[in-house]
């Protein structure tokens, strides 16, 4: 069934003219689509499901600022506020209790209490949001979620507070002009604070109390009244890379017998550097590929040097650790992009760095809403490291038998990489002509991607080299004698419609196993040692030939 959809406007014929009168009427699961206006209403909604957003290009105004409750309030259910403005005075602007909460693009204020407050919810996400003149900005208690590239600003108290063992992601946020702490953590809550600015508080940047242990990376603290970050007794967690700016001293003020692991970027650095070289050092070992080692080697750098500049409080612009590996079967993608998970962990990018490698029927379901399910299941399973995602060109319309689920399955990966930019790197891979089909998919997709990997197919004396190693790791030896025949067999398939490179070579290899099977069983006794290894151009012949 399609989403139903109604429209609030109050001069508009056949309209709702309120957002309370739509809501009557909206099924769970209905869009309340908003026209421009200023609406003094407050909402309250218990165990419903809706979305409520301005319509496109329109300035809406929730304005509750009248009223001595909640602007907004939801109870047991799920609400998603899309381009909105909430205003409240002297009560919570939007306050939600048991409810899967999403709040995008939307500029939430307030004055004497919490401008967005989240209570014992399973899941939310306030994203690209500003929210400024609360007594506090955002509370979050126990609860599991996520504030992204938001503002809090103009805050008469502490800016983000969590508690009640609530541990939610607060990435790339901008914190400042907050008359006590920009994040305050306590109750045995554990926040990930990472990638964020933390400003002109009146008292620390980042205060920790009872028993909280959030993980900070990354984090810039700056002209504080305060210290950067303060630890309460008993309490724990990380503090990495911290960037403090004319804060009160010591910038990390530790109280006795706090369990606080400190990692300043210098040693960030220093204990990646070691791994990431043997890495690329793993690469250069690889056959071939010269283009695709010097676009990895540039993808490094840029890391490392954007990493520099932040220690030196310079801006870095914004990157995207997703790509696209582009070129036939057998090329090597698989165990270049197992590196590059690797290489990003190694460089404190990924927390994870893991491999998880899939293809369309991991992706796509048997019915509509099952596809994006299981996309989602995928994707959060790879949080922290690669989705290799092969022969992605099928998921668009165009590869055939249900490619409408398909596209279902682009067009959540779409929505999934916006909003954990940061958290993940997809490569997708497949032939270079049916990969710009795929990106062509969906308007936003080739956004998404920073940069195209072509590889190449290998030459026959490549081949030739990837042979012999695998011959090498299955404890056998290839005769001197057969590296003719094997270059000549490798010169006549290179440019074969269905030539599948070191796929073509492992093949040959397995063949060859079976034909020395064959001709040692021949013998009518016991082969030596020597003869048990040993790879003969018959071999290769009789492999070749089948």
């Amino acid at each position: 069934m399609p989403t139903r959809v109604l429209t609030v406007a109050a001069d508009r014929p056949g309209a709702y003219p309120t957002i309370g009168s739509a809501l009557l009427e909206a099924p769970d699961g209905a869009t309340v689509a908003i026209a421009a206006g200023t609406y003094a209403e407050t909402l309250e909604l218990t165990g419903r499901s809706v979305t409520l957003q301005a319509e496109d290009g329109a300035e809406v105004v929730l304005d509750g600022s009248g009223a001595d409750w909640p602007t907004v309030r939801a109870v047991d259910g799920s609400l998603t506020l899309r381009g909105l403005v909430v205003r409240a005075l002297d009560h919570f602007a939007i306050s939600v209790d048991r409810t899967e909460l999403t709040v995008e693009q939307c500029t939430v204020t307030g004055r004497t209490r919490s401008a967005i407050s989240v209570h014992a919810s399973t899941a939310f996400t306030v994203d690209r949001c500003t929210v400024s003149g609360a007594e506090t900005g955002i509370v979050v208690e126990g609860a599991s979620g996520q504030i992204l590239d938001t503002t809090v600003r103009e805050i008469s108290g502490d800016g983000i507070v969590v508690g009640l063992g609530a541990d939610p992601l607060i990435r790339g946020c901008t914190i400042t002009t907050c008359g006590g702490r920009g994040v305050y953590v306590y109750q045995y809550s554990r926040p990930e604070l990472t990638d964020t600015e933390i400003a002109n508080t009146g008292t620390e940047g980042v205060g920790v109390a009872h028993g909280s242990t959030p993980v900070v990376r990354r984090v810039t603290v700056h002209d504080t009244r305060g210290p950067a970050i303060t630890f309460a007794p008993g309490c724990g967690g990380t503090v990495e890379a911290l960037r403090p700016s004319n804060t009160a001293e010591p910038a990390l003020l530790l109280a006795d017998g706090v369990t606080v692991e400190v990692i300043d970027a210098s040693q960030a650095a220093a204990s990646g550097g070691g791994q990431v070289d043997e890495l690329l050092g793993e690469l250069d070992q690889m056959v071939g590929l010269p283009g695709v080692k010097a676009e990895v080697r540039g993808l490094v750098d840029e890391i490392q040097v954007d990493e520099w500049r932040r220690t030196a409080g310079l801006s870095v612009g914004a990157v995207s650790h997703h790509l696209i590996f582009a070129g036939a079967p057998g090329t090597g993608k698989t165990t270049v992009a197992r590196l590059y998970g690797k290489l990003l962990k190694a460089l404190g990018v990924l927390p994870k760095g893991g491999f998880t490698e899939v293809s369309r029927r991991d992706l796509v379901g048997q019915y509509i809403g099952h596809t994006a399910e299981k996309t989602a299941q995928v994707f959060e399973k790879s949080l922290g490291g690669v989705l290799f995602i092969d022969e992605a060109y099928t998921l668009s319309r165009s590869a055939g038998n249900g490619g409408d689920f398909g596209q279902e399955a682009i067009d959540a990966l779409v929505k999934l990489m916006e909003d954990h930019r940061d958290e993940i790197a997809i490569i997708v891979a497949g032939y270079t002509a049916e990969m710009d089909d795929f990106l062509a998919a969906n308007p936003g997709l080739a956004s998404r991607f920073s940069k195209t990997v072509e590889f190449e197919n290998y030459s026959p004396s490549e081949l030739l080299r990837i042979t012999g190693r695998m011959v090498a790791g299955g404890d056998y030896q290839l005769d001197p004698a057969a590296g003719p025949p094997l270059t000549s067999y490798f010169d006549r398939i290179a440019h074969g419609a269905n030539f599948g490179n070191a796929r073509e070579a492992r093949r040959l290899v397995e063949g060859m196993r079976k034909a020395q099977s064959q001709r040692l069983r021949a013998l009518g006794r016991m082969p030596t040692t020597d003869e048990l290894r040993s790879l003969l151009p018959d071999d290769v012949q009789v492999a070749a030939g089948s």
